[in-house]
Formats: C-alpha cells, structure tokens, sequence
C-alpha cells in the first residue's frame, strides 16, 4: 500500500467529515463522514464547486476557503450554525480549513466536525445543576416564609375570636386569606409532594387528552396539528403527571397565540441519547411547536426559574412544575425559541430504572 493509499483509509475512518478541493474549489475528495453529513454520495459530489457542496445559509463559508488559499494559512471557525440536506434543524459544526501541498497546484482539506452533542451535554448538565440549586434554595426560602406566615395567621384567628365588631373581623380573615394564599403559592413553588406512580401508559392517548382539553379551552381559533410516530413503544411513567406536564406547556402555547396560529404536537424515538451524563438506549421525545412571536432572548435561558414568566397574566410556575414532573421521570426540558417559531422538547427515557 503506497502513502496515498494510506492517507485515504485513514481520511476514511476518520468520524469527522473531510472534503478536499482543489485550487478552482472543485471536490477532489470526500470521506464517508462527510457523505452521511451532506446526505450526497462521495460519486454524486465529485468534481462540484464549493459554493455548490457548502450550505448558501454560511454566506462566509467560499470567503474562508478563498482566505485560506491566499494566505496559505489555517483557518478555523467554531460552532458555526448551518443547515444541511438531510437534517430537520439547523446543526452546530466546528469547521478547520487548511492549505497543503498534494504534489501539484496544492489543496485544501476542510474538516468539518458537528458539536452539537457535546454542546447539548454541556447545557444540559448547567440546566440540571441549576434546577437543583434552584430547588436548594426555593426549600430554604419555603422554610423561613412558612414558618411566620403559620404565626401570623394564627395571631389573626387569635385576634378574630377576641373581637366584637364584625367590621373589624373583615380585617382579620383577609390576614388569614392572605396567610393561606402566600402558603399556597409557596407549596406550589416547592413542586408535588407525591413520587410518581409509574404504570405502562400511552404516549399518544395523553397528547390526544391533552390536546382536547386545549381544543375545547381555544375552540377553532388555533389550529392543533398532530404528528405522531407510531413506533413509540408503552411508557413507563405517572398518567396525571405527564397530562400536567404537557398541559403546562401547550396552554402557554395557546396563550402566547393569542387566538392566531398553531401548535403541533410531534412525537419521535431517540436511540442511544444522552441526557445528562446518562445515556439511554432509548428515549421519548415529544416536540410542542408554536408559531408564536417567539421567547425574549433575555428569558429564555431563565423560563424554567420560579417565577419567571414572558407573559404579565402567568405565574411563572407551569413550566417550572413541568421541568420538576419530568425529572422526576429521569428526563428533561428543551426550548429553542426565535420570532414565528418556538419548541418545547420533552425527553424521558423509555426504561426507567427506579421507578418499578
């Protein structure tokens, strides 16, 4: 086996996508990574221009390759946002363009690597640590709010049975109302109580609950669109929990509408996915989509903090009781929101492995 040879098995076993172009930018060489990556054969992309092969959403992209060649120097650019054929969403890459002498004109290798999972990895496991000092401190915060809001309301009712004048018992059950609205909005602060009750439910039949509940709330001013993989084997989890946590979100969906738009509640099976630090053969995941004007960018990495709410009429706590429920089930909650489009995604592992 000559050099050449064994320069192009060892491209070939590389998982990043390699493409090579000559000096007019033509493909000279493309790696099986980079095939799957670009959803084109190695036999379909030879001899194409650059400009024909790079994504036209990376305007910069044929300016990097020109730079690259002139300067005869590497150029890298990190998590670069593009879209590729073949991928529903857009995808992080991490791109390095470098200049070589092939024996002739020269070259440039452009190695391409996607980071969008170890991106993921990352703000998952920040979500998951912020969630449980978040939970620390709501905890002590419930503590020290509870413990004298007990004290006041019963001086109040102390005071009520002391008192002659009805007028003035007006002003004692308001103090005791207050009392148990102030404990109230505390012990939902705090999340359920209750451990889930796992059973073998179906994904599907509590979407389709779900999806009536807001049907028969909005009528026919949103429209509510289904698309339901049917692969999705039985989950392992709590009814009620999953309708609140579904609820939650798709109500904020309806309300942030507005009475014009859509929702779309998509279902789809990830193999082998990472939440956290664990990876799961298999995982749910449940998409609720709306057309919406989108989350401010200042709120959307804080929307599942208690409290925090883009709309003056919410309380702040739905998605905050959601994210709770579904940790509870080993999973977690996504969003990704710009103007026309805004996605909650819920992912909870197929097998739990404490909740038998």
């Amino acid at each position: 086996m000559n050099g050449y040879d064994k320069q192009h098995l060892l491209l070939d076993n590389l998982n990043t996508a390699v493409l090579v172009f000559d000096r007019n930018l033509h493909l000279l060489y493309v790696n099986p990574a980079a095939e799957v990556l670009f959803a084109m054969s190695g036999k379909q992309m030879q001899g194409m221009r650059a400009r024909e092969i790079i994504p036209c959403s990376d305007a910069n992209a044929v300016k990097h390759l020109e730079r690259a060649w002139s300067s005869g120097h590497v150029i890298t650019e990190r998590e670069i946002h593009v879209h590729f054929p073949g991928h529903e969403e857009s995808i992080t890459i991490d791109c390095t363009i470098m200049p070589f002498d092939d024996g002739g004109e020269g070259a440039l290798m452009v190695e391409i690597q996607q980071v969008d999972r170890q991106l993921r990895i990352t703000r998952e496991e920040q979500m998951i640590a912020q969630q449980e000092v978040s939970s620390q401190l709501i905890r002590g915060l419930a503590h020290e709010i509870k413990n004298p809001l007990g004290g006041i309301r019963g001086a109040a009712q102390l005071l009520e049975q002391e008192l002659d004048n009805s007028e003035l018992e007006e002003y004692t059950s308001i103090i005791i109302n207050e009392a148990d609205r102030l404990r109230e909005l505390v012990d939902r602060m705090l999340g359920p109580r209750e451990l889930p009750r796992f059973e073998s439910i179906n994904l599907h039949e509590v979407l389709e609950r779900v999806r009536q509940l807001v049907k028969a709330e909005v009528g026919d001013e949103i429209t509510l669109i289904c698309d339901y993989d049917p692969s999705i084997p039985p989950l392992h989890a709590d009814l009620n929990q999953m309708i609140q946590v579904f609820l939650n979100i798709t109500r904020n969906a309806a309300n942030v509408l507005q009475g014009e738009g859509s929702i779309t509640l998509r279902t789809r099976v990830m193999r082998h996915y990472t939440i956290g630090t664990h990876c799961h053969r298999l995982v749910a995941r449940v998409d609720i989509v709306d057309t919406g004007p989108g989350i401010p960018q200042d709120l959307q990495e804080q929307i599942f903090f208690p409290m925090v709410s883009g709309s003056a009429q919410g309380t702040g706590l739905g998605l905050t009781i959601a994210q709770s429920l579904v940790a509870a089930h080993k999973g977690l909650i996504e969003c990704h929101s710009e103007p026309g489009k805004t996605i909650f995604s819920v992912f909870i592992p197929l097998e739990i492995e404490n909740g038998s």
